[in-house]
């Protein structure tokens, strides 16, 4: 089984406590892939809380941009956005497709998509640590590991692409199912990239219902978890997906049927058949 590890401790300095666990996964020069957090959204992650981690790491922060209208589609208005959170305060960043053409990743068992449109600055990467804040979201039902891993470092096309299933002009009208599964196809093709030298973290904290990409999100529901760190993309979504649907807090309910009504486990599900992570794993506590 798949470790995951665990902690209620969501300090910034605990982030690189549990980072250490499998820092030696990691190599040469790593990206570090962020939510930059939509313009006038409450809930995202600011950079300050990741400050201790990506020192640690010495890495870049990476982001892509969005393929629907907002403050992150078009290059001019991203960078003028990470620079408006901090993020170019703090850190190295990386708008990975700033500039085109996109590097097309292959996807040879891809059971809906064949094909990844990423940044094309994915290039100068070595190795990946992934930062998730994990909540609710809109299409997919929930944003974890596996979204960062497809819809995150997509390029804008690329995005627009899983999105419809492989057809750009059906972004908000394709199956629903068939979106999902294009998600675990673009994850694949990151995972097989990367070629196991990936490190993920879900903070389980500000769960809204809605995802960072939204304006206007609704206010958290439930209480912070705290977070958890695995190698394994599957395991660690379905170890933050058990935490929710076992935790005591009432405000959960709103936040499963978030997840339940867009049939968001069945991400988790596509992403196990395509063999990038498995849902068995030993929850490991650390205090």
């Amino acid at each position: 089984m798949s470790k995951v590890y665990f902690s209620k401790n969501l300090s910034s300095e605990n982030l690189v406590k549990l980072y250490k666990l499998e820092e030696d996964k990691l190599f040469g020069n790593i990206a570090i892939k962020v939510h930059s957090g939509e313009a006038g959204n409450q809930n995202f992650l600011h950079p300050e809380y990741f400050k201790d981690i990506i020192k640690y790491v010495n890495g870049t922060v990476v982001e892509c941009n969005t393929a629907y209208d907002g403050k992150r589609n078009t290059t001019d208005k991203h960078l003028k956005l990470l620079k408006e959170h901090g993020w170019e305060k703090y850190f190295k960043v990386n708008l990975l497709d700033a500039e085109g053409p996109d590097k097309v990743l292959e996807i040879k068992e891809g059971k809906v998509i064949k094909k990844n449109y990423v940044g094309k600055d994915l290039k100068n990467y070595d190795s990946l640590l992934v930062l998730s804040h994990f909540k609710g979201h809109p299409m997919g039902g929930y944003g974890g590991a596996l979204k960062q891993l497809s819809i995150g470092l997509a390029s804008s096309y690329g995005k627009a692409y899983i999105h419809g299933a492989g057809d750009p002009s059906k972004i908000w009208t394709a199956d629903h199912d068939k979106f999902l599964e294009s998600m675990a196809d673009a994850a694949k093709s990151i995972v097989d990239y990367f070629n196991g030298h990936i490190v993920y973290i879900n903070v389980l904290a500000n769960m809204s219902v809605d995802c960072d990409c939204c304006a206007k999100a609704e206010d958290p529901c439930m209480q912070d978890i705290g977070i958890l760190l695995s190698t394994d993309p599957v395991a660690i979504d379905q170890a933050a997906i058990d935490l929710v649907y076992n935790s005591s807090d009432p405000g959960k309910k709103h936040l499963i049927e978030r997840i339940t009504s867009r049939n968001g486990l069945h991400t988790i599900e596509s992403a196990a058949k395509l063999a990038i992570g498995s849902k068995e794993y030993e929850l490991i506590t650390i205090d």
